[in-house]
């Protein structure tokens, strides 16, 4: 069987799975699987870049997530009613006075003779400025967040359209990218994934702790959706008959409507992905960068600049992963910072890309699909496959009972005898780099 052939028989398989799913469990739990799977894809799509182009090895995928879908609020959701008027600007003020402290700190490194008087000045430095951003932040977010702390308590956003949102998560997202880029990048590959481990948690850290920014652990809900809403789908006469016109019910046919829309929005950006991926891998550039993951030293000789391709990369890596994390946050319809946990945004990510097939683009789009059916289905799986297997045991026996709770913990055993499977038979993923 030629390469096409078989990479074309994997994807077949997975929608056969969908398909499947659709006809057994109702055709919203398929188009639910489906649409976070076609996210998880344009996730693993920008960790590959990082990975599979360039050998970069990034373990703080949920920190850019949640950029991305911080994104979603500062942009889509209207502003709280006289946040700004009453601590808004000053947070802002105190920002920027925060900045500027840091710039002044860094010219004075660069532009003064090394010794104890560029020392105590760049300390002086940083300890007034410290003093002097508290001064104007923190009445600023004290007043912000008094504003009806149990409905909003934040600024808000901007009220613009939510698909705006997307781009604007990969930047935010971009944009971190950049500064960890400029300190980290130097790093050799363990050192690389504890730095950018350690700032992803700081960045959730953030969003959980700065209420005047996202809510924190209040979370932002009723974000705006680039669909219809259900309710207001099934209060129109002609969606009502059609929906009947078909055979069904009003209220399931708005759902998969809702649903299948979404799909439609999220496959048009995983194609657009996929194919500016595939265009820099077949560049000269792309080129490029796989030689350098192949051998910095050589490609340093030749004259590349290593340092900068690579942070080349992991901005446009982190910035897919911003814009996916935007789309999560716009189909859930709400940010949620406890929601983002490294098993999910980080560990998931890297069995998507591994198994799919490190370097190849289509590899980590299969990744994504098949690992995230897999990780939402094991679970009732392994709960029928439990019940079979103690269905002669008596009722009210510890046996029974222990192994029918313990389907829950299918899907951690399962991501594992999946990647020992594949590291075993298929070392290079389901559809290896070429």
């Amino acid at each position: 069987m030629t390469d096409t052939n078989r990479n074309i028989l994997y994807f077949a398989l997975m929608a056969v799975l969908i398909v499947g799913t659709g006809m057994t469990q109702g055709w919203n739990v398929a188009l639910t699987l489906l649409n976070m799977g076609v996210i998880s894809a344009i996730l693993a799509i920008g960790v590959n870049l990082q990975w599979g182009f360039a050998g970069l090895f990034n373990i703080g995928v949920m920190g850019f997530v949640a950029l991305g879908g911080l994104g979603a609020v500062l942009v889509s959701m209207p502003p709280t009613e006289g946040a700004w008027s009453a601590g808004g600007f000053r947070i802002v003020g105190a920002l920027i006075l925060g900045a500027a402290t840091i710039v002044a700190a860094v010219i004075a490194q660069r532009r003064m003779a090394k010794g104890r008087a560029r020392t105590l000045a760049t300390l002086a430095i940083l300890i007034v400025g410290f003093f002097v951003f508290r001064a104007v932040f923190d009445p600023g977010v004290e007043a912000v967040e008094a504003i009806n702390p149990a409905g909003t308590g934040y600024l808000g956003g901007m009220n613009l359209p939510v698909l705006i949102a997307w781009p604007v998560g990969g930047l935010l997202a971009a944009g971190a990218a950049w500064v960890i880029g400029k300190t980290a990048l130097g790093l050799r590959s363990d050192y690389l994934a504890i730095a950018t481990l350690g700032i992803a948690e700081i960045v959730i850290a953030v969003l959980k702790n700065e209420d005047w920014l996202s809510r924190g652990v209040k979370n932002v809900i009723g974000i705006p959706r680039p669909v219809p809403y259900e309710i207001d789908l099934q209060q129109d006469p002609g969606f009502v008959d059609r929906a009947t016109g078909l055979g069904l019910d009003p209220v399931t046919a708005s759902t998969i409507y809702v649903k299948f829309a979404y799909l439609i929005l999220f496959v048009i950006v995983l194609l657009i992905v996929l194919w500016l991926a595939q265009r820099a891998l077949n560049s000269p550039w792309g080129r490029m960068m796989r030689a350098i993951r192949d051998n910095e030293t050589a490609a340093e000789a030749m004259g590349k600049d290593v340092k900068g391709r690579h942070l080349q990369i992991f901005i446009l890596g982190s910035a897919i992963c911003g814009v996916a994390g935007a789309m999560m946050t716009t189909l859930d319809s709400q940010l949620t910072p406890t929601s983002y946990q490294p098993l999910r945004f980080t560990f998931l990510v890297w069995v998507m890309v591994i198994v799919g097939g490190s370097g190849n683009n289509f590899g980590a789009v299969l990744g994504g699909l098949l690992i995230w059916w897999l990780w939402v289905m094991v679970e009732p799986i392994g709960l029928g496959l439990m019940e079979l297997i103690t269905a002669g045991m008596p009722d009210g026996s510890a046996l029974k009972d222990h192994l029918i709770a313990s389907a829950a913990q299918m899907r951690l055993l399962t991501m594992g005898l999946i990647l020992l499977l594949v590291l075993r038979f298929s070392p290079r993923g389901l559809i290896p780099e070429k």
